[in-house]
């Protein structure tokens, strides 16, 4: 996977400036080690988070900007390359020659996005009454990490009949409309490619669908739940463990959300030091500090989150404290890219880490111990393990995924279709089928009796596949795009049919409940960031007309 995040992920209504996106060395270190070599230099425009007086006269341009694009960063300018060599020569004695160069790269990125994306022009885009609105909506007790969804109400399924948006975004308010500004997003909205075109090769080899199939309802926008992302590639943070139970990131916070009471309630906080309460051998003691989570894990009651620096903290839900703490490594390139918590065939609790340093490593949770460690050529973005625990599939750094032998780590067979890398990766339940996503746009079905060719190509519509799941009686597969659009597709009619989950924001996870009554979805957005929450339709049609709205309890 790529190493450093995007610059920014920005609101879809930026009614403020948009705050950099987390990184492995925060802009505030990157500050305070400027300020400590040589004066400050003069600020460029206005300050971060602030916004300019509105216009007196109306303008003629609609109140949204096109939306940026939201994965790819632009190439960088050669003057912000300059401006990134004296930095790095004027604190030369004040870092060590690894953060240095880390340093330098993010500020360069910093810079760019400062350029390429200056919203000086915001308030002239919209009209008097909505921008001061939004400013409005924009003071937040989060407003230090630039979300404001407290002030917003959430949306019910009642509302949504009424006619009221799902998100709550006022269109009738302003001088856009949805559909427009759906189709301006489908214009300008740029995928993130590490194969240039890829997209465009990929599209030749797609399988149509039928979109209109309706198998989970909308049932409830939950805006007080703040969905947060930390790498742009990396979007498996969030886990339903039942219909009422869901745990995702927040910024620092682990966060646990109740459906049946609407309540959220902090598990863990890895802002400040985190250490094992338990004593095992392998752990680490001394735990960590400052942790940025890349990726969770949560199964029955066990919670592994994987850290940018190739942290592990493990935590049993029904336990005190953290259990168990590790770093896979302490290679540079040390991503934890995803975990998978199983059970093994004799019952025993084992999780499987993917790594940006190209392995794989199996941790038993009853030891608390490595208990395999398998090495590939290229960085390791998604595992998925096969029902029988016998096979699993790899997909990363390489056009190519593998099935490889999940005992032995051998490889088996190689994945010849996608065009560039892959960060997701799933099993039906039937055993023989999984599914790869991958920044070529496409999902490829693939049947792991005859892997010479993938069985379908399925096509989003904006950008790569970052998410995939089936639900646990194998009736749906869903499909995430890194925005604005959850697939699920039918699985009995051969892929062929499909609803579309249409809305606005950055998606950070997705989830079914393990009885595949619920389908949650988090989205990340500064203003209209929350957790949407879908039920399944029992008796439906396939033509999209719900027979029946919901299975009785």
């Amino acid at each position: 996977m790529t190493k450093l995040p995007p610059s920014s992920i920005f609101s879809l209504f930026p009614f403020v400036l948009p705050r950099p996106h987390l990184y492995p060395l925060g802009r505030s270190a990157i500050a305070a080690h400027r300020s400590a070599a040589s004066p400050a230099p003069p600020a460029r425009g206005r300050p971060e988070g602030t916004v300019r007086a509105a216009s007196s006269s109306p303008s003629p341009r609609p109140p949204l900007d096109p939306p940026p694009p939201c994965e790819a960063s632009s190439a960088s300018s050669s003057s912000s390359r300059a401006r990134g060599r004296a930095r790095g020569a004027r604190r030369a004695d004040l870092l060590t020659p690894r953060i240095r160069r880390r340093a330098d790269r993010i500020e360069d990125h910093i810079e760019e996005m400062e350029d390429d994306y200056d919203m000086d022009d915001t308030a002239d885009d919209m009209g008097e009454e909505n921008y001061e609105r939004g400013m409005r909506d924009s003071d937040s007790e989060d407003e230090e990490h630039g979300q404001s969804n407290d002030k917003i109400p959430d949306t019910s399924s009642a509302d949504a009949r009424k006619g009221k948006d799902i998100q709550g975004i006022p269109w009738e308010k302003l001088a856009i409309t949805r559909d427009k500004y759906r189709q301006t997003r489908l214009d300008q909205y740029k995928n993130y490619e590490n194969m240039p075109n890829s997209g465009e090769a990929a599209a030749k080899e797609c399988k149509p669908t039928e979109n209109g199939g309706m198998y989970y309802e909308f049932r409830r926008n939950t805006r007080s739940v703040k969905s947060t992302i930390l790498h742009f590639q990396l979007r498996n943070l969030v886990w339903a463990t039942s219909k009422h139970d869901v745990y995702l990131m927040s910024h620092f916070s682990v966060l646990h959300w109740s459906a049946l009471s609407g309540l959220d309630t902090e598990l863990m906080n890895v802002q400040g030091h985190v250490a094992p309460r338990e004593k095992h051998p392998g752990s680490l003691l001394e735990g960590f500090s400052g942790t940025q989570v890349s990726t969770l894990s949560v199964k029955d009651n066990l919670l592994v989150a994987g850290g940018f620096q190739g942290e592990l903290i493990c935590k049993h839900l029904d336990r005190e404290g953290v259990s168990f703490c590790c770093r896979t490594t302490y290679d540079e390139n040390a991503i934890t890219n995803a975990v998978e918590i199983f059970n093994t065939t004799s019952g025993a609790v084992h999780f499987m880490a993917s790594n940006n340093d190209s392995g794989v490593r199996d941790y038993d949770m009853e030891r608390f111990q490595l208990y395999k460690h398998f090495q590939f050529e290229w960085p390791v973005n998604h595992t998925a393990l096969s029902p029988d625990r016998k096979l699993a599939v790899i997909v990363g750094d390489d056009p190519n995924g593998l099935l490889i032998d999940a005992n032995s780590g051998k490889t088996l067979h190689s994945l010849k279709g996608h065009f560039d890398y892959s960060f997701a990766s799933a099993w039906s339940p039937d055993g023989r089928t999984f599914a790869t996503g991958n920044q070529d746009k496409t999902c490829r079905i693939w049947d792991a009796r005859n892997l010479s060719k993938s069985l379908h190509v399925l096509r989003g519509n904006l950008g790569a596949i970052r998410s995939i799941r089936f639900t646990s009686d194998g009736q749906f597969m869903s499909m995430a795009e890194p925005a604005d659009f959850v697939h699920v597709f039918d699985v009995g009619s051969d892929y062929t049919r499909r609803q579309e989950l249409d809305f606005f924001g950055e998606i950070s996870g997705m989830s079914f409940s393990p009885d595949t009554d619920m389908l949650f979805v988090g989205v990340w957005d500064r203003t209209y960031g929350s957790l949407l929450q879908f039920g399944r339709l029992y008796n439906h049609s396939r033509s999209g007309r719900s027979l029946r709205m919901s299975r009785p309890e």
